[in-house]
């Protein structure tokens, strides 16, 4: 099985991959409309993507360049602190962070009419001052691109993960933790979490 190729998720070059994805159809096109104006805003607004998914899902929490939690539409440049269930980093006080690269809305004319395309990296803690360490258990090679996408007649969530490999740049105790994570993730895991949030974006 190879990853999709699909406009604005990074190519695919080593470690583990995925695409997890969730679609919503619909009888007439007022209700695309409305539908994905819907899933726009669940989709931008990161402080809330744990309302939509359960107690045993991560917590996301959106921080600007500064390090600063804000509570807007993201940018890139900003960051997201992830809280997931089990142990989390020693250096970062348990959190896991990530960086927004990029992000852009299009519109087309083929069979996806609009759609929005955000891109993470994991990333250092913006909120040390002191070091430039990538404090996520995946390395920085690794990517995680969310999409929301308008059909004619659906809309459809996904999230494309690509080259992710365990961060080995750690502390012992870090390293050995983003082994055992990175090892669940490639044998899904970490999946079925992502799974769960594609769902919970189209669950109104």
């Amino acid at each position: 099985m190879k990853p999709k190729e699909i406009f604005g998720v990074p190519v695919h070059k080593k470690g583990s991959f995925h695409d997890t994805e969730a679609k919503k159809d619909y009888a007439n096109p007022e209700e695309v409309h409305e539908g994905f104006n819907r899933l726009k805003e669940r989709f931008m607004l990161i402080n809330n993507w744990k309302s939509y998914c359960g107690e045993s899902f991560a917590d996301f929490k959106l921080f600007d360049s500064e390090g600063e939690m804000v509570d807007r539409y993201p940018l890139i440049g900003d960051y997201i602190r992830i809280d997931i269930p089990g142990p989390g980093t020693v250096e970062a006080k348990g959190f896991d962070w990530v960086e927004i690269t990029d992000l852009f809305e299009e519109r087309t004319h083929g069979i996806c009419l609009d759609f929005i395309m955000m891109t993470c990296r994991p990333s250092k803690n913006p909120q040390d001052k002191t070091s430039e360490h990538i404090v996520h258990f995946y390395s920085d090679e690794a990517t995680s691109t969310f999409g929301i996408f308008k059909g004619r007649d659906f809309i459809q969530a996904g999230i494309y993960g690509r080259n992710e490999t365990p961060n080995m740049d750690a502390e012992f105790i870090d390293k050995a933790r983003n082994l055992l994570i990175a090892a669940g993730g490639m044998i899904g895991i970490s999946k079925i979490q992502w799974k769960t949030l594609v769902n919970g974006f189209l669950d109104f």
